[in-house]
C-alpha cells in the first residue's frame, strides 16, 4: 500500500533543513508504528519519497510526501496521529492512499506563493512592468557556469495590488524560484516573507492537486504560532 500525505511547515521550524526534516518524519513514522516498507542492501532506508524541495526559511501549507507500507492500514485519525508525532509547525492535514505510483517530483508542474513583502508605491508598478515586457532576462549560475536566462514564461500568475504578492510559478522544465522572480522585480528578498500555499499537477487541459483540499489548516498555523 501507497499513502499520499499533506503537511504544513509553519513558523520557525521553516528554518529547519530537508534532511533534517526527513529525520522528524522517520521519527514519526515510527512513533505511530506504521509498517513502512524499507529499501534492500546493505542500509536500508525508509520507501519514503518527499515532493518539490521547500527553500529553507518558507512556509508552505502544501507540502507533500509517498510512503510505502508492507500492509494495508486504515487513514481514519491518521493525520492527527502524525501530527501529534512531529514537531510544532509540521502538521498533517490530509492523507490517502494512492494508486498511481507517479512521482511527485515529476508530476508537480507549478506551485502558487504568497510573498508578504514591505508596501512601496513601486510594487504595482513593477508587476505591470514585469508582465508587459517581451522577456524577463536574469543570471543564474549551475555547476560553476553563470547563463543568462528568461524567466517569463515561468511566470504564470503575478498580482498584488492590495496584499501578500501572490504568484504561480512553473517547475519544469527548469523551476523559477521566488526569490529569482522578487530579483527580477527588484525586490530585496531578505524582506520577503515567502510562503507556498499549493502545488499544481497539469495534464490534458486539466489540473489539479496531489491531495484534494479536504481538509482545513487553520489549526496547523495555531499550532505553529
Amino acid at each position: 500500500m501507497r499513502l499520499r500525505v499533506r503537511f504544513t511547515k509553519l513558523g520557525k521550524i521553516r528554518w529547519t533543513s530537508h534532511r533534517d526534516i526527513a529525520r522528524m518524519w522517520e521519527r514519526a513514522l515510527r512513533r505511530v508504528h506504521l509498517p513502512v516498507a524499507y529499501s534492500s542492501g546493505f542500509s536500508p532506508r525508509p520507501r519514503v519519497s518527499f515532493g518539490l524541495a521547500l527553500p529553507t526559511g518558507a512556509e508552505s501549507l502544501a507540502e507533500y510526501l509517498d510512503l510505502d507500507l508492507t500492509e494495508a492500514v486504515t487513514t481514519a485519525g491518521l493525520a492527527d496521529r502524525l501530527s501529534a508525532a512531529l514537531p510544532n509547525g509540521l502538521d498533517v492535514t490530509a492523507v490517502a492512499g494512492d494508486d498511481t505510483r507517479s512521482s511527485l517530483q515529476q508530476d508537480v508542474t507549478s506551485c502558487t506563493w504568497e510573498i508578504g513583502v514591505p508596501s512601496s508605491p513601486d510594487l504595482a508598478h513593477a508587476i505591470t512592468r514585469a508582465l508587459g515586457a517581451p522577456a524577463l532576462i536574469v543570471s543564474r549560475e549551475r555547476k560553476g557556469n553563470v547563463t543568462q536566462d528568461d524567466i517569463k514564461p515561468a511566470i504564470l500568475q503575478l498580482a498584488g495590488d492590495d496584499g501578500p504578492l501572490v504568484c504561480e510559478l512553473a517547475t519544469q522544465p527548469r523551476g523559477l524560484r521566488p526569490t529569482e522572480l522578487l530579483g527580477a522585480l527588484d525586490i530585496d528578498a531578505g524582506t520577503a516573507d515567502i510562503r507556498r500555499t499549493h502545488q499544481w499537477i497539469a495534464r490534458d487541459g486539466a489540473r489539479w492537486e496531489p491531495l484534494p483540499p479536504d481538509a482545513p489548516a487553520l489549526h496547523a498555523r495555531e499550532r505553529a504560532s
